[in-house]
Order: C-alpha cells, then sequence, then structure tokens
C-alpha cells in the first residue's frame, strides 16, 4: 500500500493559491504574505502547523533549505500565518502540520489536575514523551530535557511538577524537537514571485520624444528629450514611459487625424515599427544614437526616474522582418500580407505577427532577443502594447524566462479588454495591468471595481495601474470638460491606486478637444510632431506636484489592497480610508465627482480602524494644503468647491485639539 497510516491532519482551502497553484502570487520586498487555511485532525487531539517557505532554485542547482514560522489558530479549525521575503525572485511556500501528541497531553493534565484526579501515571507519560523527544534535540536541549524528564518521575510535589510540566519553557523545547515523521505535508508547493518595489509603487509620465524640441517644427531628440527630464522629475514622477522609438515604416503611413492618406511631411506613427533603418532594435535616425538613448537613461537614473520602453510585437510593412521572415506573417490569397483589423477600424501601416507559424520557436527567441537588447541598454520596465492580442503562452514563457535570468525587469500589460482575458495576463506574469479605471465614473462604480480588485482572489496577482489618459483614449469624464474634472481624475487615479499614470502634457495643461464622435484626441500626437511649452504651470501641474509629494512621504498611499470605503449621505462624495501595515500612517481621502458644483455633506469616520474613541478629538490636516481641523464625533461635515481643490487628503492624528481653528 502506497499510504502512509500514521497521517492523520486535514491541509484544506489554503489560500492563497491561484488556479490550484498553477501560477504565483505576487509580493514586492518585505510586502506582507498572510497564508490561511482549515487545518484539522480526527477526534479531539491537538493540532499544530508551520508555514515553510524557501527560494526556488533555479535548474539543478542545490535546494535551498526551508525556512518556517508558526501557524495561528483562529477558531473553527481556522488557521494563518504573516511572513514576508526581504529579496527579489521567486520562492515557494508549503504547509506541515501533525497532531501535538505533548500539547494534548499537556490539556489534558491540565483539567484533569484541576477535577483532582491522581497525577502519577499522567506525569509519568509526559516524562516518557520527553525522554523520546531527547534523540531529537541538540546539545544542550538533551540536557535539559533530561533534566526535566528526572523532575517529573521524581518530585514528589504534585503541583510543582504539574507547574512545570504546563510551563511555556517546556512547551517551547517539545515544540522544537517534535517527531517530524509523522507530519501532513500540504499537496504542493505553492510559488510567490517578490519584485521591487516599484512593481507597487510608481507614477508614470509618459510624453514623445520627437514632441521634445524648443524650436516649434523640428523634430525633436533624445538631447531634446534629455533637457526636460529636470521638470518631469520635479512634478514627482519616477517612470518616464517613452512610445515606440524605433525607425517609422513608410508604406501605408497614416497622416494628421489617422488619415490613410499621409502627406510627405507626415512622420507617421511610433507603432508602426520597422523601415530599411532597421526594426525593433533600431532607433529612428531622427532621434539620435544609440549612445544619446544610452544617455537619456542614465539621465533619468540620476533623477530618480526609469526609462520605460513600450515592447509593440507588430511591424510596418517595411520591417526587415517582413522580408528576412515572411513565414511569420499571414499571406492573404492576392499575395499581400494581412495587417491589423479590429473591424470597422483597419490600420494598414501595421503587421501583426503570427503565432501560429510553423516557425514559431525561432519567432519566440528572436521576440525575447529584443527584451534582452534593451535590458543591455539599461531599460527595466516595459509597457507592453495590447499584450491580449498575442498568444498567452508566449507571455508566460516570456515574462518567466527573463525573470529567472534578470533582476528587477517589469511589464505593464496596457489591456482595455475583456475581463477574464486582462485576469489571465495578470496571472501569467505581468507584473501591473492597465485597468477600467479610465471608464468608471460615480461612486458605485468605483466602490465595486475596487472591491474587486482588492478584496477577491485579483489582489494576489493583478496590479492596478489607474490612467486618466492615453495616447488612444481621450475619455468622456474629460472630454470638452474644465480643469476640475482634471483635477478630480488626478486626486482619484493617484489616491484609489498605488501604481497611476499619465499622457502629458496634455494631462497637466487641460486639453481635451474630441475626434468627433469618438473618444478620442483630435489631431493626435500619434501622427504628428508637436510643440510644447514645457515650463508652462497650470493648477493641475501643480497639484500633481503636490499630489506626488504627498504620495511619497505617505506610505498608506504606497499600497492598493489596504483601501476600505467610508459612508457619506452624499453619493457626489466619494470617501475611503487607508493605512500602512505599522498603523503609523492612517489617511482619510474624499473626492467630488461633481467639477460644476459645490458639493458638501457628511463623512463617516472609521474610529475604531484608526484607534479612536467616539467624543474623543482628533486632529485631521489636509496634507494637500496643510490646513488642520480638529474632530471628535464619528461623523464629519465637508464641503468640497471645483473653485479650489476637489478633494482632501486628511491624515488623523491623536492630538489635543487647538482651539484656534474649527471644523
Amino acid at each position: 500500500m502506497n499510504i502512509d497510516g500514521h497521517i492523520r491532519v486535514s491541509i484544506d482551502n489554503v489560500t492563497p493559491e491561484i488556479d490550484c497553484g498553477k501560477y504565483p502570487i505576487k509580493r514586492v520586498e518585505n510586502e506582507e504574505i498572510l497564508v490561511t487555511a482549515d487545518i484539522f485532525g480526527d477526534g479531539h487531539d491537538k493540532v499544530d502547523a508551520v508555514l515553510l517557505y524557501r527560494e526556488k532554485t533555479k535548474g539543478k542547482s542545490k535546494e535551498k533549505k526551508w525556512q518556517e514560522k508558526p501557524f495561528t489558530f483562529k477558531g473553527n479549525d481556522k488557521w494563518s500565518c504573516k511572513f514576508s521575503i526581504d529579496t527579489t525572485g521567486f520562492f515557494e511556500y508549503t504547509i506541515e502540520a501533525w497532531i501535538d501528541h505533548f500539547t494534548t497531553w499537556q490539556d489534558g493534565l491540565k483539567k484533569k489536575f484541576d477535577a483532582g484526579q491522581p497525577m502519577e501515571t499522567e506525569l509519568l507519560i509526559g516524562a516518557q514523551m520527553m525522554e523520546e523527544a531527547i534523540a531529537r534535540g541538540a546539545a544542550s536541549q538533551k540536557k535539559q530535557l533530561q533534566k526535566w524528564v528526572e523532575l517529573l518521575r521524581n518530585n514528589k510535589d504534585t503541583k510543582d511538577s504539574v507547574s512545570l510540566a504546563l510551563s511555556p519553557e517546556i512547551t517551547q523545547l517539545m515544540y522544537e524537537t517534535r517527531d517530524r515523521t509523522k507530519t501532513s505535508r500540504y499537496d504542493k508547493n505553492l510559488t510567490v514571485l517578490v519584485e521591487r518595489k516599484r512593481a507597487l509603487f510608481s507614477s508614470w509620465y509618459e510624453f514623445f520624444p520627437r514632441s521634445t524640441s524648443p524650436v516649434e517644427g523640428e523634430h525633436g531628440t533624445f538631447k531634446t528629450s534629455e533637457a526636460i527630464l529636470p521638470e518631469i522629475a520635479r512634478m514627482g514622477f519616477d517612470v518616464i514611459y517613452l512610445p515606440p522609438i524605433h525607425p517609422i515604416g513608410r508604406s501605408f503611413r497614416k497622416g494628421i487625424n489617422n488619415a490613410t492618406e499621409a502627406r510627405p511631411e507626415d512622420p507617421g506613427s511610433p507603432w508602426a515599427i520597422g523601415s530599411e533603418a532597421g526594426g525593433h532594435k533600431a532607433i529612428h535616425p531622427e532621434l539620435g544614437t544609440m549612445e544619446d538613448f544610452v544617455s537619456l537613461v542614465n539621465k533619468a537614473k540620476s533623477l530618480d526616474m526609469e526609462i520605460a520602453l513600450d515592447f509593440a510585437i507588430q511591424c510596418s510593412q517595411d520591417h526587415p522582418y517582413v522580408k528576412d521572415h515572411p513565414q511569420w506573417f499571414n499571406w492573404r490569397p492576392d499575395g499581400t500580407v494581412q495587417y491589423a483589423e479590429n473591424p470597422p477600424k483597419k490600420y494598414q501601416d501595421v503587421l501583426p505577427v503570427n503565432y501560429e507559424s510553423a516557425d514559431w520557436e525561432n519567432l519566440w527567441q528572436e521576440l525575447k532577443s529584443i527584451v534582452e537588447f534593451w535590458i543591455d541598454k539599461g531599460v527595466r520596465i516595459f509597457r507592453v502594447d495590447n499584450p491580449h492580442t498575442k498568444s498567452f503562452i508566449f507571455w508566460e514563457w516570456l515574462i518567466k524566462e527573463i525573470n529567472l535570468k534578470y533582476d528587477g525587469i517589469l511589464f505593464l500589460a496596457e489591456a482595455f479588454t475583456r475581463p477574464r482575458i486582462m485576469e489571465k495576463l495578470g496571472k501569467i506574469g505581468f507584473t501591473q495591468s492597465y485597468t477600467y479605471f479610465t471608464w468608471r465614473n460615480n461612486k458605485k462604480e468605483f466602490q465595486e471595481y475596487l472591491t474587486e480588485l482588492t478584496q477577491t482572489e485579483m489582489v494576489e496577482y493583478f496590479r492596478p495601474n489607474f490612467w486618466p489618459n492615453t495616447p488612444d483614449i481621450l475619455p468622456i469624464s474629460l472630454e470638452n470638460k474644465g480643469e476640475p474634472s482634471f483635477l478630480i481624475r488626478l486626486l482619484l487615479a493617484g489616491t484609489l491606486s498605488s501604481n497611476y499614470g499619465m499622457y502629458g502634457p496634455l494631462f497637466e495643461f487641460n486639453l481635451n478637444e474630441a475626434y468627433p464622435g469618438k473618444e478620442e484626441y483630435t489631431r493626435s500626437e500619434k501622427y504628428e510632431v508637436k510643440h510644447w511649452d514645457w515650463e508652462k504651470t497650470t493648477k493641475t501641474k501643480d497639484l500633481i506636484i503636490t499630489l506626488n509629494k504627498v504620495r511619497k512621504e505617505n506610505e498608506a498611499l504606497q499600497k492598493t489592497r489596504n483601501i476600505e470605503f467610508c459612508d457619506t449621505d452624499n453619493d457626489q462624495l466619494i470617501c475611503y480610508s487607508k493605512i500602512d501595515e505599522d498603523h503609523q500612517n492612517k489617511l482619510l481621502i474624499v473626492v467630488s465627482f461633481d467639477p460644476q458644483y459645490s458639493q458638501s455633506g457628511w463623512l463617516k469616520v472609521p474610529l475604531k480602524k484608526f484607534g479612536l474613541k467616539d467624543n474623543e478629538p482628533f486632529t485631521v490636516i489636509d496634507l494637500l494644503t496643510g490646513s488642520k481641523y480638529f474632530w471628535e464625533n464619528e461623523w464629519n461635515y465637508v464641503a468640497l468647491h471645483p473653485q479650489g481643490i476637489p478633494g482632501h487628503i486628511f491624515r488623523i492624528e491623536q492630538s489635543e485639539p487647538d482651539t484656534t481653528k474649527t471644523k
């Protein structure tokens, strides 16, 4: 019989566990992992359990030693254990549980002693258990156990012996020397991918390098892009996302407003990659040289920012791949190559690759080599264009291969698509994901969506990145609206999610002219070179600077999963709290949805969560303005005006009130 008859403990309903352990959960360095399980045995014997975790080995290298942490019994057969990992990489964890005969004996001993029953035999049973443990102990443990065995066998003071047998010292040493040969082990080793903190907390800014020239009408370069980096750093961003920087095809080049006929001077869409100047490993000649690009990467690093590159797996009809590897594309019966379509939309300037190609292995290796090429140039973050239109199994392979070979490479999925597909991309390895934030507009929608992102299994593998706008999307919430609309979307994006981004400088300049009938910008920068005054100041830009500073100074805003919504009596006001793991940084955020009219109402402060008592005064400091107020009740009144800042970020402090101000 291939059965171990000694196994008596069941380990069920383990969380987190994604698709029966098929995919890893995600964390960053030192981020808490809470593991829960139903752990129970037959009968009335006590059980105990530990969490085991270790770094996953690469290849055939020697397996690392398991580390362990004890589980805590929560009641009704529920157990939990918290742990964290301070280095990046793939780690595995599982659970080991056993019948705890010694604790069971201790429990019975106490009950029998309290009932006045004879103790002589009971104490001998305990001594025998400790004697058996001697063989499993270290030298110092053997000596101590032997001493206790003799005391239990020879001490004539029953009360003293019982007290010794129940002591924490004996309990701990017997736990350390327990019999590990009769333990139950969970049937899977689950995986956690631990990444660097920027995977969890980041502020992204997107701009087109070709639109950075200080001279109107001139094509920007990496050098002119380098010149604007200090201003973006001053705004508080830490990730600079660049649309594709590669040569742009001539065939079927798109013109202004996505016109199918381009003028000779039209630069074309950067996403139509490839020309006689090269493909995905080349740079558009007008942007500069490879040395100029590396200089841009290093300049960003000197300002505590990173360059994120667009990884767009598509080609213009002039891309070298089309000639050298025609088997990687779909060809139609008339001899033409199949361009990208999303009926009724047509993208004649863009060719998707064929993942069903018979030559798929060489295709995969070439695509991986593109990522490795730019990693070699100093890039550690990739924004992936439309990953949902490419093979899932390819992404799973690619991201795992990169993670095993390089440390700290992050991938952002630009996928506005069906929920199951977005979830799949998160499971198979994408670090962060675009979301439906852009199309959530009222209190109910936001509360439902954030609850889904933070209170379901999605929290374990799907990291949202909230973008109010992109080059492709000018949402209804901003279309032809005034500056307060931009302030509202900024506050929501930057406080609801720990990762957020924007397409600038259109956002901070409040540009919002829509193409008729579409959620798109008119005269989109995708199809022409623009000229911007990068030093221009707006109220939105000022708030961006303040918000990014507040985000960096308050750890509670550096996570998304810690959000808890609070009641308000006005549906035009949304209120939520965020608290850091140490419960030192306590924030209460309230934002108005109304860009036209003042909105006021009462909000319910979660006093218990903040460690406060009703009718005891506490201080709230608005981190956006520096204003200080004194509250003492659960319900408090706020008023927000579109002419001012349509939101508050209150830091909660327990202190005696200063009666010079009230609200």
